[in-house]
């Protein structure tokens, strides 16, 4: 039989990097407990620099010599980025996959009495290992559960790079009829070949049986099998409306006698995609109602255990949402799991992100963490889509760019034909681009009045695709805007971090996807504040601010309710703005954010308006405050009765208060406006030379030329120092940097460094 038990605990840990350690004991340690990252304060703004190297962890593991008939295997959950397993000294597996679970054979070399389990963790830059660039931290560690399974010699296959064995694909017949396939493989570790029989049943919620079938195998060694039936009728998984599920029993069983098991949820559904009615589920067009998450939490990390988890999902269903893109990597099963019980539809996506590789452009990494993802995620309902690029152009985008998203494509629709592949672009590539056709769904990630041009351009923008590419769904796939909640404004503006900023953005995106039945809706960047490593921004070190709840769950951004009001059915009220107390204006807008029609403000008790309609943002304009504490309260009313209500205290004082205004740092000038050394007063038309080095070579070609490269140096040796030149120069032009407002380069100058590289011979 199947059995599975947890081995978290009795860990010896050290950050000491020693090759003997693969069979010596380490010499200094500290005691863990899994899941463990050693980046739980540095990944997320510690004081002590972001730590990357490779690391030790290390166990006894017992085995009774009697048991050594069993099948042993070692199941760790993730290992990041890169892991090695010892087993007394010998190498017994690896992973090169840092978010995906793998298996170990152990019996090989296992001896009866203490066994020594040395892994090695490596979360070190490597140009062959998915990400290789990222805006969040590369946790290093153990950082899910590791477990012991014991099997019996005949057992379904645990080593295919899958989770069961078994895989379950249901599909529409029509008229209320599902087909409904079971697929999977038994493997015979014995010596003799013998008669088995796997079994499977469909039970619904309550436990009745609605299909049971039977197949007889001769098992010599690994026996494949398919079961296919329909199924009449099925209570739908209806997504949060009614997250419906059966559960399918599979059993190998050899005269009589259960070998092996397996017990797999599954809901019977349909999703269909329309560019111009949206997605549809089981028939009924919905708007993605979507929030992204990343899987770290304050304090510990991404080693998160099953109750932040449930944390997790607890406020996404309380914002409302209907759809969740898991970014940038393979999530935690459990997590999958929950989606799957609360109705939430997931994107689910690969780490091929920012920039390819340029010592594999085949990017075979990529191809190893897709089917992991998919094996392992296979028998999640909630999944409707598989991601496999997130602006893998940020720095390049050329023909083997291309390649190597159709062939990701490809390998998608053969691992898994019954779901959809979508792709999130960056903002630069053109509405005409090939890249567009690649994939079934298209996403862009619009920070439109964030990093670049204003608030209203996301509208224009999305029209404009739609006029471009009139038969191809597209959503947005990120937005948002950096918010720490200490900070506010009467007039928020670009970049100040206030929280008013951020309800602003986020309002505009909410009302653009509305009015635009063509846009299947949107995914909030991010649900969560985030841990990045390199960032430095917003009055926060080594965090991305961009989350409607802070990364410790505590406070929920004002964002957070505006969403609310445009998602959630469950009634309620809600003042924002109740962080800014100290107001210095006397004439104050009260903004009331509710899916409420009826709702009555009080300023000190006294009755101020009646708020009537379904505007989800009510302002009371011109409040007049008194001196000292003034007491706002809201109610929301039903059937003339308050079943919802909210209250704040804002203080009336003399003059504005600094801390709520965000001091950037001071750039020196010749950073902020460093082109202005140069002449850009040409006509600003680029001519290239032929067999001469231009705009359009990557940095690292430039440097292979020491007249090139002094021409790079001239205009951006103030950008070198810094890790993003490190990663990207393999793959980043002078053409490309333009592009990105990180460089601030004015296009004028590209003519003016492109007359110097047109002398220079390659």
């Amino acid at each position: 039989m199947f059995k599975s038990s947890l081995l978290n605990d009795c860990w010896m840990f050290t950050k000491e990097n020693d090759p003997a350690y693969a069979s010596e004991k380490l010499k200094e340690w500290q005691m863990v407990t899994l899941p463990h990252t050693w980046n739980d304060q540095d990944g997320q703004g510690g004081d002590e620099p972001y730590y990357r190297g490779a690391c030790w962890y290390q166990r006894k593991l017992e085995i009774n010599g009697a048991e050594l008939s069993k099948r042993y295997y070692l199941e760790i959950g993730a290992a990041g980025n890169i892991g090695h397993v010892y087993i007394n000294g010998q190498l017994a597996g690896e992973s090169r996959c840092g978010y995906a679970m793998f298996r170990v054979a152990l019996n090989p070399y296992l001896q009866a009495g203490d066994n020594l389990i040395s892994i090695q963790v490596d979360n070190r830059y490597d140009n062959e290992v998915y990400p290789l660039l990222a805006d969040f931290t590369f946790f290093g560690g153990l950082y899910r559960d590791v477990k012991l399974v014991q099997l019996d010699d005949i057992h379904f296959d645990v080593m295919d790079h899958g989770r069961d064995g078994v895989y379950l694909t249901q599909s529409s017949l029509g008229d209320g009829r599902f087909q409904l396939e079971v697929q999977g493989r038994v493997v015979n570790e014995s010596s003799s070949a013998v008669q088995g029989a796997v079994e499977v049943e469909l039970k619904d919620h309550e436990g009745s049986t609605v299909w049971q079938d039977k197949r007889m195998l001769a098992l010599s060694a690994d026996e494949a099998f398919t079961f296919t039936d329909v199924i009449s009728n099925p209570v739908l998984w209806n997504g949060v409306e009614q997250p419906y599920l059966y559960t399918a029993f599979l059993t190998v069983k050899v005269e009589g006698e259960m070998r092996d098991s397996r017990q797999i949820e599954i809901g019977f559904r349909t999703v269909e995609l329309s560019s111009e009615r949206g997605v549809i589920l089981n028939g009924t067009p919905i708007k993605i109602n979507g929030v992204c998450r990343h899987q770290d939490f304050g304090g510990v990390g991404n080693a998160i255990t099953k109750a932040h988890m449930e944390l997790d999902m607890d406020l996404i269903r309380e914002v409302g949402a209907n759809s969740i893109r898991l970014a940038h990597y393979q999530h935690d099963d459990y997590f999958y799991s929950l989606c799957d019980r609360h109705g939430l539809l997931v994107w689910a996506e690969i780490p091929y992100i920012s920039i390819p590789s340029t010592k594999d452009p085949e990017s075979r990494n990529a191809e190893e963490q897709l089917e992991r993802l998919i094996k392992q995620a296979y028998n999640h309902s909630s999944i409707y889509c598989w991601g496999v690029q997130n602006e893998i152009t940020i720095a390049v985008e050329t023909e083997n760019t291309y390649r190597t998203i159709r062939k990701l494509v490809d390998m998608t629709r053969q691992l898994d034909s019954s779901r959809f592949v979508v792709q999130a672009n960056i903002n630069g590539v053109a509405d005409d681009s090939i890249m567009n056709s690649f994939t079934d769904l298209v996403g862009y990630n619009l920070y439109y009045g964030w990093y670049y041009g204003e608030i209203k351009d996301l509208g224009t923008r999305l029209d404009a695709f739609h006029r471009t590419n009139p038969n191809v769904p597209v959503l947005v796939s990120e937005y948002g805007v950096d918010t720490n909640p200490v900070y506010h404004s009467y007039s928020p503006k670009v970049q100040d971090y206030t929280e008013e900023y951020q309800l602003m953005f986020h309002h505009n995106a909410l009302q653009t996807f509305e009015e635009r039945p063509y846009v299947l809706g949107g995914y909030v960047w991010n649900m969560f504040d985030f841990g990045s490593a390199n960032r430095n921004e917003g009055g926060e070190k080594g965090k991305n601010l961009k989350g409607l709840v802070t990364i410790d769950r505590t406070l929920k951004k004002d964002a957070f309710y505006l969403c609310k009001a445009y998602w959630s059915k469950d009634p309620f009220v809600h003042l924002a703005g109740r962080r800014f107390v100290h107001r210095h204006q006397e004439q104050n807008d009260i903004v009331v954010l509710s899916n409420m029609d009826h709702l009555r403000v009080y300023l000190n008790d006294e009755l101020l308006t009646v708020l009537r309609g379904s505007e989800r943002v009510f302002e009371v304009k011109g409040v007049a405050l008194v001196q000292g504490e003034n007491r706002i309260r809201v109610e929301g009313i039903q059937e003339e009765a308050v079943v919802q209500s909210d209250e704040m205290v804002l203080i009336s004082v003399m003059e504005a208060d600094q801390s709520y205004i965000h001091v950037k740092p001071e750039k020196t000038k010749h950073v902020v406006n460093w082109f202005e050394n140069f002449d850009l007063s040409g006509d600003g038309k680029i001519e290239l030379k032929d067999g001469c080095f231009s705009i359009y070579d990557t940095i690292e070609d430039l440097y292979t030329s020491e007249e090139a490269k002094a021409v790079f140096l001239k205009y951006f040796g103030h950008t070198t120092n810094n890790p993003f030149f490190e990663v990207t120069k393999g793959v980043m032009s002078i053409e490309k940097m333009s592009q990105l407002a990180f460089y601030e380069i004015p296009l004028e100058l590209l003519s003016v460094i492109q007359k110097e590289l047109n002398i220079i011979s390659k």
